[in-house]
């Protein structure tokens, strides 16, 4: 699977409940084909004490959404776009932006 997202990028949400949401992407999970986004698919977890003094309580935390509902956001002109790869002058192999064809960092 390419990295066509990754870490640290800003998406937008395609489809779901949070559609057209964007955020930032926290994590990939490369093995299952899924990225979980900040404040994106937000699901309620119950904790159970585990000991006498702590307490149970609700958690809130994002989960996991597939990679294909999401599309990443151009930096430079802050619209969503598709990825291409090109090699650069020194042949290293870069992200391109399908709509500008400008390199993404």
């Amino acid at each position: 699977m390419s990295a066509r997202i990754k870490s640290g990028d800003r998406v937008v949400v395609l489809s779901g409940k949070d559609r057209g949401a964007r955020g930032l992407v926290r994590q990939v999970i490369r093995k299952h084909g899924r990225v979980i986004v900040e404040g994106v698919n937000l699901i309620k977890r119950h904790q159970r004490a585990r000991s006498q003094n702590e307490q149970s309580q609700i958690i809130e935390r994002e989960a996991p959404i597939d990679l294909s509902n999401v599309m990443l956001i151009d930096p430079n002109t802050d619209e969503p776009t598709r990825v291409g790869f090109q090699r650069n002058s020194e042949g290293v192999t870069v992200r391109v932006s399908k709509k500008t064809g400008e390199v993404i960092e």
